[in-house]
């Protein structure tokens, strides 16, 4: 019996640096959260061990991301490596959207 991966795609990891003043504060969570939510994919972000959804405000928000801090970025699904992307420059572009 063959069985068929629950998860099929990829995943994809990358480390960012927050780099806006304020840090990963309330408006710079909710745009990440909103972007991240646009994927399909499982989406995490980690950081000093902690790991959390990254569809979560909250769970962002417990990660007292300032300024300074390496986050890493994870997804897996079959758009992981778009999600990271798209992500990763949401936070280099100090949680500016396009």
């Amino acid at each position: 019996m063959v069985s068929e991966d629950p998860n099929p795609g990829q995943a994809e990891v990358r480390e960012v640096e927050i780099s806006n003043d304020a840090g990963l504060h309330a408006r710079p969570a909710s745009v990440f959260v909103k972007l991240a939510a646009k994927f399909e994919s499982e989406i995490w972000v980690g950081h000093d061990g902690d790991r959390v959804n990254g569809k979560s405000i909250i769970g962002l928000l417990t990660l007292a991301a300032a300024k300074g801090t390496r986050i890493t970025v994870e997804a897996e699904g079959s758009d992981a490596q778009a999600a990271v992307v798209a992500l990763a420059e949401l936070v280099e572009n100090k949680f500016q959207a396009d």
